[in-house]
């Protein structure tokens, strides 16, 4: 990986865990369940299974309130798309680190249950 992905990789993972802290206690251990990645973009299986190339973030896997009673094979997770959130951001590093903010908010709150319009009233959209 190159040394951008390194940089960006790091002010991503600061801003999730500036984020976490932030969080009330009980919603913070929930959050504290559900791991975060890190990848460039959507790799081509995702965008063969309907995921736009230019998506920032995605949660995949069993929602907060369902683990343990669905038989979903893939792990609860948060994936940051940091190629695509540093495009969005036009590499500007304050704004960046504003979009991993809100767009980390997004996904766990689509682990917590929430849905677009839940999360749009919440201003996570």
């Amino acid at each position: 990986m190159s040394a951008q992905w390194h940089w960006l990789q790091a002010m991503a993972s600061e801003e999730v865990e500036d984020t976490l802290a932030a969080l009330p206690a009980a919603l913070l251990e929930k959050a504290r369940v559900v791991p975060v990645t890190y990848q460039p973009r959507p790799n081509p299986e995702q965008v063969e299974d309907g995921i736009e190339p230019d998506v920032l973030g995605l949660f995949v896997g069993s929602e907060y309130a369902l683990e343990g009673v669905t038989l979903s094979p893939i792990p609860a997770q948060i994936i940051l798309f940091l190629e695509n959130l540093w495009e969005f951001s036009e590499g500007d590093e304050e704004i960046f680190r504003e979009e991993v903010h809100t767009t980390y908010l997004h996904e766990l709150g689509h682990y917590l249950g929430l849905d677009e319009e839940d999360l749009f009233e919440r201003g996570l959209d």
